[in-house]
């Protein structure tokens, strides 16, 4: 079981290096992320931009501009394009956000002629969080991409969040549906589909072991399980929460990496024919690598 970003990067310095372009790549956070990547033998990586602008970091950072391959390309769309279509061309494994923002990034993906969207498919963003005070990695989501989850795209996102536990070598993951309470409120939607989602976790329906709804605080704190006297597999020990709406997931993540030190988190895409890199572009070097390692260890 990988409890670690280390354990991350040692498990896929194990595996042949994946094919890495970044759409627009012309920032300094996403180039010295990358060049990371490089250095630590997970990637080959692509950058597509303007390759003065990339040459001028590469500079500014005394970085070795020979170790990317670079695809000049002076606008942010048709950069997004380009980038896209390598990965749908199997050109490349993973695709990165670079300096273009995310509605143009998700355009290109979602673009009907050369995007990365399979047929009837559900796009999802999940994080991946180590934590000083809990004893694993914890995946959650979403976050950022679908602003209030129907039921099938409930179900689509425990389905995706098995997917990375597994590649952590979870063998049973621990999902928790995420509410204001773990109590059954017949007028809380978080309450009766959480609970649905469970059923259908027991008749084998979805992946995982899942439970709900569960108040955050139990599904993390094996004291407040214990004191609230719940009897679940998955309280006080979830490997991933879902979330209600994007905004209780988003500010869980701000809190958290903004509050508490320590804290470090990977950001991709789901559900697309390839993983995609998504993660804010004030986010940090470390947590754009480390989204570079996430992509990497889902890329097929």
């Amino acid at each position: 079981m990988i409890t670690t970003f280390d354990q991350l990067f040692d498990q896929l310095r194990t595996k042949a290096k994946k094919k890495l372009v970044v759409a627009w790549g012309v920032d300094a956070h996403s180039i010295t992320a990358v060049s990371k990547a490089i250095d630590a033998g997970i990637v080959d990586a692509t950058l597509v931009g303007d390759s003065d602008m990339i040459a001028k970091i590469c500079a500014d950072e005394k970085i070795d501009m020979k170790k990317f391959a670079i695809i000049d390309n002076k606008n942010e769309v048709k950069s997004i394009q380009e980038a896209v279509t390598m990965v749908h061309e199997k050109k490349a494994d993973v695709l990165m956000k670079g300096l273009c923002s995310t509605d143009k990034y998700m355009h290109g993906i979602l673009n009907k002629d050369w995007g990365l969207l399979p047929q009837k498919a559900v796009l999802s963003h999940l994080v991946l969080m180590e934590h000083p005070n809990y004893p694993k990695l914890l995946v959650f989501g979403d976050m950022a991409v679908i602003p209030l989850p129907e039921f099938k795209q409930k179900v689509a996102i425990v389905k995706y969040a098995a997917g990375v536990c597994k590649e952590l070598e979870i063998t049973k993951p621990k999902i928790a549906m995420i509410a204001a309470t773990e109590q059954m409120l017949p007028a809380m939607l978080a309450c009766t589909e959480g609970a649905q989602i469970a059923k259908m976790s027991e008749r084998g329906q979805v992946p995982g072991i899942v439970d709900g709804p569960l108040a955050l605080d139990v599904a993390i704190s094996p004291e407040c399980a214990k004191i609230k006297k719940l009897k679940s597999e998955v309280a006080g020990d979830a490997d991933a929460l879902v979330f209600p709406n994007i905004e209780s997931a988003n500010v869980f993540y701000k809190a958290n990496t903004q509050l508490m030190k320590g804290v470090k988190t990977a950001a991709v895409v789901v559900g697309a024919a390839a993983p995609c890199v998504l993660s804010s572009r004030g986010d940090s070097i470390d947590t754009k690598l480390n989204s570079i390692a996430l992509a990497c260890l889902q890329a097929k």
